[in-house]
């Protein structure tokens, strides 16, 4: 039982450490753990750690509670853990326990979550403000308790907290930007969701059901230590211009294109890729032209990633690329520019070209500051993937319909423009139609 050896103590104290600046000596901050969720009767669904509380403890066990106390006399670090249970651990793992809080997390203090209703209320008295979720209902019922055993105590002269702030926005910005030992796991969750694309790649032919190609995935995650990031993708034929498709239970059919959207987590990080595959190993002509287009469109996008550029010029980027595309397929009549502020290319086209990534797949962070889009910078994390989804409308030429096409990679911005952290998983059309089988 430890922290994740290439994240260490170290490493957790100084998130702590930039965070208890922002709090101020007179702040506090309040974050609870992920609960475990019930699927079935006695039977959990996998618990995953609530991200911003992993962030700030490295700590990976449900029902605890991280407090934040600046200037406490025996240390601003506080964690409420489960206590050991020889029987409980038995049946549902190990455990940490208080001691094993201290030892291995670094907490200067550590008590049983039962403790937690006794000890908060003094862990507030005397503060200005505290931070906390504004969007767990079961806690802030909680939390309005603890404040208002304080606030029947002010006659008293115990000073009770006036102010309740949201903690996310402190800890999301922080989360935005990779220090170079978050980059590095980052890069192992992509290579390893690389080397997974790589496999479905070499399994695809026509008959297989789409979910024999999602258990390639897994068999690739878990086969070196992570798990998916969020339900795969595995689309063939028209099931590909659901962007959101996940039932995973087609058969390929030869001459059509399979759209694999899929991620692995590794070492709390997300990978995330899509490549779109011929089945059969060649692309039709329609779909050849289609693909081409997608292709130079991230291409465009991802050359527009370095310091300085604004977080919307990838997007803007691919949007101009995919609507010259559609022109010059017949799938749009028109000039580029008025089709471009008329959003007409939202038809075949109605997502942005990207999100931020990180421990979340969907990672946090704004993308406006002051309603204007911020400026991409090092150690920013994030998606490139525009796409195609075209419908089967009578006004579209036959053999483009129903094609569905999506290319994405991760890219992490540095300070000489950008690095393209799944390069490893092929996507030009020579190079998938040399390692898709020819069938």
């Amino acid at each position: 039982m430890s922290i994740h050896p290439l994240l260490d103590k170290k490493h957790f104290a100084r998130r702590r450490k930039r965070l208890l600046a922002q709090l101020g000596p007179e702040g506090i901050a309040i974050l609870p753990a992920a609960v475990e969720r019930v699927r079935n009767r006695d039977t959990h669904y996998p618990f995953r750690q609530d991200s911003d509380f992993r962030y700030l403890t490295g700590f990976d066990e449900p029902d605890a509670v991280l407090v934040l106390a600046p200037g406490h006399e025996e240390g601003p670090f506080i964690l409420f853990v489960r206590p050991r249970d020889a029987e409980r651990e038995q049946w549902d793992g190990r455990r940490a326990g208080v001691a094993g809080a201290r030892k291995l997390y670094g907490a200067d203090q550590a008590y049983a979550i039962d403790e937690l209703d006794e000890r908060l209320p003094a862990l507030l008295a005397g503060r200005e403000q505290f931070y906390a979720p504004l969007d767990d209902g079961h806690f802030a019922q909680r939390l309005f308790g603890w404040l208002a055993k304080v606030r029947r105590q002010q006659r008293a002269g115990v000073k009770a907290p006036a102010g309740w702030f949201d903690l996310a926005p402190l800890v999301h910005e922080m989360r935005l930007f990779k220090d170079e030992d978050e980059a590095h796991v980052l890069r192992e969750a992509c290579r390893v969701t690389a080397l997974a694309h790589r496999r479905v790649m070499q399994a695809v032919r026509p008959g297989l059901p789409e979910y024999a190609l999602e258990a390639e995935l897994l068999h690739t995650f878990r086969g070196h230590g992570g798990e998916p990031a969020f339900p795969s993708i595995v689309a063939g034929g028209a099931n590909a211009c659901i962007l959101h498709y996940t039932e995973n239970r087609d058969r390929l059919q030869q001459g059509e294109l399979v759209l694999v959207d899929a991620g692995c987590e590794w070492g709390g990080y997300c990978g995330d890729i899509t490549r779109t595959l011929p089945v059969g190993g060649r692309f039709s002509p329609a779909a050849r032209e289609l693909y081409a287009v997608v292709l130079a469109a991230q291409q465009a996008a991802i050359e527009s990633v370095r310091p300085g550029a604004s977080w919307d010029a990838p997007h803007q980027a691919a949007v101009r690329v995919l609507t010259e595309g559609l022109v010059t397929l017949g799938l749009l009549k028109g000039k580029v520019e008025r089709l471009i502020e008329k959003e007409a290319y939202k038809r075949f086209y109605m997502h942005r070209a990207g999100h931020w990534l990180g421990m979340d797949v969907h990672d946090v962070g704004a993308y406006k500051v002051d309603g204007a889009w911020r400026p991409l910078e090092p150690g920013m994390a994030l998606t490139v993937e525009p796409g195609l989804y075209i419908d089967d409308g009578k006004d579209v030429p036959k053999a483009f319909r129903n094609i569905g096409i999506r290319i994405e990679d991760d890219v992490l911005v540095t300070r000489e423009g950008c690095e393209v952290l799944t390069a490893e998983a092929p996507k030009s059309i020579e190079a998938l139609e040399e390692i898709v089988p020819h069938v």
